[in-house]
This record gives C-alpha cells, structure tokens and sequence, in this order.
C-alpha cells in the first residue's frame, strides 16, 4: 500500500508569522505521527474573483519567504504557477510545481513545470473528468516529468457550487500511482459570495474519509490559525488545530488495513 501524503498550508502568503506558525505545527505533525508533509502556500492567487482581492507578495519576495520556511523546518515545498516563465525560478525553491485546475490543459505551462525536473502537481479542471486527465499528464510526461500526481477538486454543478464524484479518484490511479484529494477547495462555493469564493469548511473531513475509502493516495489541506480573517479561501480553510485529528483518524485507517 502506497504511503499517503499531506500537503497543507495557507492559500496565500499572507505574512512571514502565519507561514511560521503553520510550518511550526505541520513539522510537529510530521514528527509526531511520522508523516510525509509538504508545506504549501501561494505567492500569487492570479485567478481571484475580483480585480481588488488580495493576491500575495508575488513571485519574488514570495519565493524567498518559502525558501525561509524549506531551510528552517526542514519542510519540503509546494506552490502553483500560471505562468510558464515562472516555472524554472519557482523550481529552484519549491519539490513540487502545482497546476491550477483552470490552467491543466495549457499545453506551454505543463511543458515549462515537466523541464525543471521538479514533481509536477495537475489539478483536475472543474469541467474535466478524472479520465480526461490522462491528456495533461501525457503533455508532462512527453515533456520530461519524471514524477506527475493528480488532484481532485470537485466538478462545476450549475452555478457558484461543486460536487465530488470520488469515481474520478480510482480513474486517475489507472494514470498515475499518486492522487491527491484536495478537500478543502472542493467545500468551495465559486463566487458565490458577492465578489469573493464562498464555501462550507463543515464538509472538509468527509471529504477527506471519503476519498480515503475511493482510493486517494494523498490529501491537500488550506489551514490557517485563523481561517475567518483569512485573505484568500477564508470560507474554506480549515482551522489549524483541527488538522491532526484529521491526519490520526486517517492514517489509523491504514494501521489497521495493514494490520
């Protein structure tokens, strides 16, 4: 059985102390239950709803405050990208490329993340079934990547709403051995908050049991200490102390599999 692993983190960078004080506790978790975890925090949200939402420090200052947070906690480092030239600078600081949803099918981004020989994360679009998927990582594949996972966050149902279909889950595992569930960002409700993404943070751990039953192979957590005031995906963030019971009630499950 495929060790799984944990992304989580802040959508957005937001300051230095809250990528501290969510890299201190997700170090913890990692020694404590002995865990693969992989720090996550955006320096751009370039696809915000509206044109006055907070989008980060941007690329630069964004990839040093990571680079800060890889060196101290010793925490291997995830970020998106939407642009192909940030693809190989990104690289330098980050294991793992992640491609938004939105942007899976954009054949030049895919190309730029697959050269810099670094894990290349696909999110499944919103309008895309899990076996459509095998198209994007084709473009990786063919382009260098050594490792590709995939992520599932939920498909568009009518307006400001999404839904899981967990089958898309074992589809993608016909594709690439790593899957991911993204159960925070599946909760979402897509402007569907006057201006800005709403959503139900509630849902957040069946998201998770539930594609653990279907298969995932990996899970991808937004926490914050705060979640309310947070600049980006508040609705959506889990809270960062809920984190763990999550993680223990999860890898228990595979305990006692193995068992």
């Amino acid at each position: 059985m495929t060790k799984p692993i944990f992304i989580a983190g802040p959508c957005v960078i937001e300051s230095m102390e809250l990528l501290q004080t969510v890299a201190e506790e997700l170090s913890r978790l990692r020694e404590t239950l002995d865990i693969d975890i992989y720090f996550k925090a955006s320096f751009d949200k370039a696809n915000r709803t509206s044109l006055h939402s907070f989008r980060g420090p941007g690329m630069e200052k964004g990839l040093q405050m990571l680079q800060q947070i890889k060196e101290h906690y010793h925490l291997p480092v995830l970020t998106d990208i939407h642009e192909s030239y940030q693809a190989a600078p990104v690289a330098e600081v980050c294991d793992v490329l992640q491609i938004p949803a939105f942007l899976c099918r954009q054949t030049d981004l895919l190309v730029a993340a697959a050269k810099t020989g670094r894990i290349v994360n696909i999110k499944k679009a919103q309008f895309l079934s899990g076996k459509d998927m095998r198209y994007p990582v084709g473009k990786a594949v063919e382009s260098g990547a050594k490792e590709v996972w995939l992520t599932e966050r939920g498909n568009c149902f009518g307006y400001n709403n999404l839904v899981v279909d967990f089958r898309n889950i074992p589809d993608m595992l016909e594709i690439v051995p790593r899957v991911i569930m993204d159960c925070t960002h599946s909760v979402q409700r897509p402007g569907g908050g006057q201006g800005i993404t709403s959503g139900d943070r509630r849902f957040v751990p069946n998201m998770a049991y539930a594609a653990k039953a279907f298969g995932a192979t990996g899970y991808f957590f937004e926490v914050h200490p705060d979640p309310d005031k947070g600049l980006s995906d508040a609705a959506n963030m889990l809270q960062l102390n809920d984190l763990e019971t999550i993680i223990r009630r999860l890898i228990k499950e595979d305990t006692d599999e193995r068992d």
